[in-house]
């Protein structure tokens, strides 16, 4: 059977894909169980020269890569460049410092012995991957963990078949041995199999919250690792003190990003009543100045909707928390134009349980509440059943740090919008997900953590205790 990828911008199918037959899963997954045993004893240090190659191989063709974005799953082509430059850098990251990140670590222990903890690959890794950043979201799992020895199995999602097999052959192409990293065009309906399949060690999704959950329990049935990004309904808090120009041009940023379609984008701004009407009048101004349009285009700020269905589930909820009492101040509406395309809008008063208050809003809609002052706005901002980000804006640095630590969420940022980086730990809390991508965190969440015990003088030997 056949895959076609389609521009969600004009409808026309970008190109066609064999889906992989069960005999050819079945050979690649031995082969990644193969390749597993050789790369497993390869030097750390050539893992990190091969990732180094890969990093220059993006680079040099990120033109092309972007390119397939924007025409797959619609992304502007300006931030499509920029997640290929990101995707270099979390390699060149790993191949700084993996090794240390590896390193046997010394721990304290008996005078006459020398016990260590080991970081040992667990072997093929299943990956589980989105179409909103198709090649971010996959680069940073596979640069740690082909640096930790594992190799990688990806199943990407179903309308990015170009770039799934483009990523697979920036690995070939770096150096990597045939089987470290391989793409598996397969439908959902066979995820559970392979999850189960012995050859593979564990399991990393970034999706929702109902994907996640169905993974998490077939790896948690078979005994395997998972790690879970899910979504995210992210607070974006304005004090009556922040800096209003900063915030006003975050914000949009924050909202729009990848035409709105992003886990960490900031979808519920709650505002303190002191600067709501402020607030609210120049962030609709700011978001209807934004050009919606052709993703190829340079001059685009928002693109379409990754497909027709994702926006009509927007559009349903935007409709459903109109129904309830909620206000439309800005947009609302799709664009009355061939593609995928809804305008940036933004939904003032919306009542409590309605869907812009309580599910994660997918595309370019911002909900705005009013609160009487910090204590609520930290209470609105983490009255929600995700935990992945959240921001606060103010004047006082040490007051901001004091909010950001009472949000119930992984990352929390001060006057900044959120966002991943290699350099530290990523993920979230409660619906959101559980386990932690890049930085050191990041290449030890697929590893065997090993005590190893050397006892260096025989002497007595004394009871166990375990």
């Amino acid at each position: 059977m056949s895959i076609e990828s389609t521009n969600p911008a004009t409808g026309a199918v970008v190109d066609t894909f064999e889906e992989t037959s069960t005999d050819e899963l079945e050979d690649r997954l031995e082969r990644a169980s193969d390749t597993f045993e050789e790369w497993r004893e390869t030097p750390v240090e050539r893992r990190q020269r091969l990732l180094s190659n890969a990093a220059e191989i993006l680079r040099e063709n990120a033109d092309e890569y972007a390119e397939l974005m924007a025409r797959e799953m619609g992304k502007p082509i300006g931030q499509a460049r920029d997640e290929v430059a990101k995707c270099a850098w979390v390699c060149d990251y790993y191949a700084e410092h993996a090794a240390a990140f590896l390193a046997d670590e010394t721990l304290a222990g008996e005078p006459d012995a020398k016990t260590v903890v080991a970081y040992q690959p667990l072997g093929p890794i299943l990956a589980i991957m989105p179409w909103n950043f198709p090649f971010w979201q996959v680069f940073r799992f596979a640069a740690p963990n082909l640096a930790a020895g594992n190799v990688g199995l990806l199943k990407h999602a179903s309308n990015v078949p170009g770039c799934a097999s483009a990523i697979q052959d920036v690995f070939e192409q770096a150096g990597f041995p045939e089987g470290a990293f391989t793409t598996l065009l397969i439908g959902s309906d066979e995820i559970d199999a392979v999850i189960a399949d012995d050859r593979v060690r564990g399991v990393t999704l970034t999706g929702s919250d109902g994907a996640g959950r169905a993974v998490a329990e077939t790896a948690g049935s078979e005994l395997k690792q998972s790690v879970l990004e899910l979504g995210g309904s992210d607070p974006f808090v304005v004090l009556e003190d922040a800096p209003m120009d900063e915030a006003v041009e975050t914000a949009v940023q924050a909202r729009l990003l990848n035409s709105g379609q992003s886990c960490i984008a900031a979808k519920r701004f709650i505002v303190v009543d002191d600067v709501y009407d402020e607030f609210v009048d120049r962030f609709a101004d700011e978001l209807d100045e934004q050009v919606v349009g052709d993703p190829m285009d340079e001059d685009t700020d928002v693109g379409p909707q990754a497909r027709e269905d994702l926006l009509d589930e927007l559009h349903g909820q935007v409709e459903e928390t109109l129904e309830a009492g909620g206000e439309c101040r800005l947009g609302g509406e799709p664009m009355d134009r061939d593609g995928a395309f809804y305008p940036p809008t933004v939904l003032t008063d919306v009542p409590d349980d309605a869907p812009a208050d309580r599910e994660e809003l997918f595309g370019p809609v911002a909900s705005v509440f009013r609160v009487p002052d910090e204590e609520a706005a930290v209470e609105k901002a983490n009255d929600t059943r995700f935990g992945l980000g959240a921001s606060v804006w103010t004047a006082d640095l040490e007051r901001g740090e004091r909010v950001a630590r009472r949000f119930e969420s992984g990352l929390a940022f001060v006057n900044e919008l959120v966002k991943s980086d290699p350099r530290l730990p990523f993920g979230g809390v409660k619906d959101s997900g559980y386990g932690r991508e890049l930085a050191r965190d990041g290449i030890r969440e697929f590893v065997n953590a090993k005590t190893i015990w050397v006892q260096h003088d025989a002497g007595e030997e004394s009871d166990p205790v375990e």
